[in-house]
């Protein structure tokens, strides 16, 4: 194989792993001339791929889909077939395969002409998964391949999304990771007008809007990556519901709370208002555990599940109030029963 050949694929990959690419970036990962990169996107061009130059200091290059499918030694009807695949196992619960499927998807998608997706999406909207595969939340494919582009190449995005309770708004974020936990999939992202970071249900965004203005990734753990996406899934309508309203201000509940503090909002300086719940009024109590050692508290359990918490902890009070029951050895030796010998 020539040098240019090998160039040429060389930048193909390139062009493949991100949206974006500066002229100058180019040339310095292929140790050419800026001018040599010019001639290999000609190249490239020719061959069918169709790469979209700026102008200007901010300017470079990116891949686009052209109007015939590159040559990928796959035929449409092959190209197609794998597309909806990677749709199908993009919305399943994958072990270890999830970043893989998505990478893949929009490679894939990011090459292939308004006509072979077209039937990409017709085709992959008439399969159904069957039970046993696990899927409980529609999720759009075409959603998860934006965000995972987005994603690795730090794009700064608008989300048009659509919470529990039907309330649509618009949502500047910097996508950090995307992820499926349960059977829902979820994106972690810096959201800009609050500061701070949000988890999104991705079957909530309607539509993902490409800014091409890319941004620097805050500091995060992976741990606080999983903790954050633990939290966001666990986030669900539950059976009993309920609030506390604590003496203690916002900050200092979510300091020590950290990422269980969501939902948490002030009701005055010194007071700050905490939703828990869970399965049974069991579940709900052990929320109220949480509430720091000292801090005083006044709920909204519901009834009847509140007589029932009543009544359990009056009975608790009742057990810890009487004395101790006897060790059965002792009762043994009141008795004048000989001790056990182990």
């Amino acid at each position: 194989m020539s040098d240019t050949t090998s160039r040429a694929l060389a930048l193909l990959n390139l062009l493949q792993t991100h949206r974006h690419w500066p002229g100058g970036e180019l040339a310095a990962r292929l140790g050419v001339t800026e001018r040599t990169v010019r001639r290999d996107v000609d190249r490239l061009r020719e061959l069918g791929y169709r790469v979209e130059s700026t102008p200007g200091s901010a300017g470079g290059y990116r891949l686009e889909a052209g109007s015939a499918l590159p040559p990928l030694l796959l035929t449409d009807d092959e190209a197609v077939t794998m597309a909806i695949g990677l749709r199908v196992a993009a919305t399943q619960q994958l072990s270890g395969g999830a970043d893989l499927t998505l990478t893949a998807l929009a490679k894939l998608e990011q090459v292939l002409p308004p006509a072979l997706r077209q039937r990409v999406h017709a085709l992959a909207a008439s399969i159904q998964t069957t039970p046993g595969m696990g899927v409980a939340i529609t999720v759009s494919p075409a959603v998860l391949g934006e965000l995972a582009l987005a994603t690795r190449d730090t794009e700064r995005l608008r989300l048009r999304y659509v919470d529990a309770e039907g309330r649509e708004s618009i949502r500047r974020v910097e996508p950090h990771a995307l992820a499926p936990a349960g059977r829902k999939w979820f994106v972690l992202c810096w959201d800009l007008d609050r500061d701070d970071w949000r988890t999104f249900r991705v079957d909530r965004i309607e539509s993902v809007e490409h800014t091409r203005v890319l941004f620097s990734r805050h500091e995060i753990s992976a741990e606080e990556v999983d903790e954050l996406i633990a939290v966001a899934a666990s986030w669900t309508p539950q059976k009993v519901e309920a609030d506390a309203v604590m003496e203690l201000p916002l900050a200092e509940v979510q300091a020590q709370f950290g990422p269980w503090a969501q939902g948490a909002t002030a009701e005055d300086v010194g007071h700050t208002r905490w939703p828990f719940g869970g399965a049974d009024w069991r579940e709900a109590m052990y929320g109220m555990l949480w509430i720091p050692e000292g801090v005083e508290y006044t709920t909204t359990f519901p009834e009847p599940e509140r007589a029932a918490l009543r009544e359990a902890l009056g009975r608790m009070l009742r057990a810890l109030d009487a004395p101790a029951p006897r060790d059965p050895q002792s009762s043994a030796d009141a008795l004048g029963y000989p001790r056990q010998h182990t």
